[in-house]
């Protein structure tokens, strides 16, 4: 909370809008609770979720059942995730809502998550729009490591903020508030010293209409077909394998995209898969366990009595003619209701940061060498007083708080301690509010 009032202060100092703030939370912060402190803090966020209680949503189950939207592999350490972006959901019981994005793939020796039936799913929220940062541009940033992680090394290095060098809990915290403060004091000084300028890195490309559609688009239900993809008619189901089986037209279609069986299974699609011809082969899959224990599995598998793999219905959409695609009644009146989304992002995504490190380390080696006079005039010690010393103080016990201050407490008399410091630049000087000699 107290790092939230210091953000939501420097943007007010900066005049930034409540939308042009975003804070990027290392390590499992995700909850509802962080949640509600972001919205009423106004400001938007990155993070991970340790919510995994999420992934049982039916929203979510349905979601994952869908081929992924993306896919993204790390440059460096090239693991390959599988993104599925779920929306905005619900994360607590107050309705407080967030984009859930789930990243999934190939368990490991040690990884980051949790592991279920040999997969690894990662939990992001965010509150950045769908439009204009797809799952992966969420990824990347989270894991971006260009203004980050290479910093935060500097910052340990050259201080070692993490080293014990108190006997008390309480002394420890204020070691590390002064490392980090110092080091703020370094970065803003020097800029303020050698100013430089933002270096501009272009985070995500121009989106236009023209572009390839998202995978966002592939997981939509086929039975609306003209909302997302308008230049595609009803399905066509694949008939039945032999005479007295189930086909694909025994599946009834529903709202969310998913397929029923007679026997009221959920059958989830596998794959979208565009043919040569220019038509879109939609497949769906049921579950292996359903399957096993349906009682009607030899009609509609056709395989006897061992049933090795689930029941699979494929359906087949050819494109309309152009002219029934703009000019066709129930295509107008369908738009008139559900106008289509904007897919198109007309600006780049600019990331902009200032180069600090030579700056900073450039200021630390002036510092080091630059002259510094102290002119402290003499303190006359008070006179001598003869009193009987008590045990505490001729055992040399560990005095108070509140008796080394009053100890080494200056006298309100004593003149005043002179620093001059050579080398500084007149400007810099002035800036800083030093009298110049």
């Amino acid at each position: 909370m107290r790092g939230l009032e210091v953000i939501v202060a420097y943007q007010a100092a900066l005049g930034l809008l409540a939308g042009q703030a975003l804070v990027r939370l290392d390590g499992l912060y995700g909850n509802g609770a962080i949640v509600v402190d972001l919205i009423a803090a106004a400001v938007g966020w990155v993070m991970r979720s340790k919510d995994y209680g999420l992934l049982d949503l039916p929203e979510v189950k349905v979601c994952l059942a869908l081929p992924a939207d993306e896919q993204f592999t790390h440059p460096e350490s090239g693991l390959s995730r599988d993104l599925f972006d779920c929306g905005e959901l619900p994360v607590t019981a107050q309705g407080h809502r967030s984009r859930l994005i789930v990243a999934t793939h190939q368990a490991s020796t040690s990884p980051v998550g949790v592991t279920r039936d040999g997969m690894v799913y990662e939990l992001f929220f965010t509150a950045l729009p769908a439009l204009g940062f797809t799952a992966a541009d969420v990824l990347k940033l989270y894991l971006h490591r260009g203004s980050f992680e290479t910093e935060l090394a500097d910052e340990d290095f050259e201080q070692d903020s993490d080293r014990w060098c108190s006997f008390t809990a309480h002394g420890q915290e204020v070691w590390q508030i002064l490392s980090q403060w110092m080091w703020n004091l370094r970065q803003e000084l020097s800029q303020q010293w050698q100013p430089t300028h933002m270096r501009l890195t272009v985070f995500a490309e121009v989106q236009t209409a023209a572009s390839p559609p998202s995978a966002h688009v592939a997981s939509q239900s086929i039975s609306e077909p003209s909302l997302e993809e308008p230049a595609f008619g009803p399905p066509q189901w694949a008939r039945a394998a032999r005479v007295g089986s189930l086909g694909g037209e025994h599946f009834v279609l529903q709202p969310n995209g998913t397929l029923r069986c007679p026997q009221g299974a959920i059958l989830y699609q596998q794959e979208r898969r565009p043919e040569h011809d220019g038509t879109l082969r939609v497949l769906y899959s049921a579950r292996i366990a359903d399957c096993r224990v349906c009682p009607i599995r030899t009609q509609c598998q056709g395989h006897g009595t061992s049933t090795k793999k689930p029941r699979r219905v494929s359906a087949v959409l050819h494109p309309l003619p152009q002219s029934a695609h703009e000019n066709g009644p129930q295509t107008e009146a369908v738009h008139q209701d559900h106008p289509p989304p904007n897919s198109s992002v007309p600006h780049p995504i600019l990331w902009g940061d200032w180069p600090r490190s030579q700056p900073r380390r450039a200021w630390i080696q002036w510092q080091r060498r630059h002259q510094v006079l102290v002119n402290a005039p003499p303190v006359c010690p008070p006179p001598l007083t003869s009193s009987l010393l008590s045990r505490a103080e001729r055992a040399h016990w560990r005095l108070t708080w509140q008796q080394r201050l009053a100890r080494n407490a200056r006298l309100m008399t004593a003149l005043p301690v002179e620093i001059t410091v050579y080398g500084v630049p007149t400007r810099f000087a002035h800036l800083l509010g030093l009298r110049v000699a």
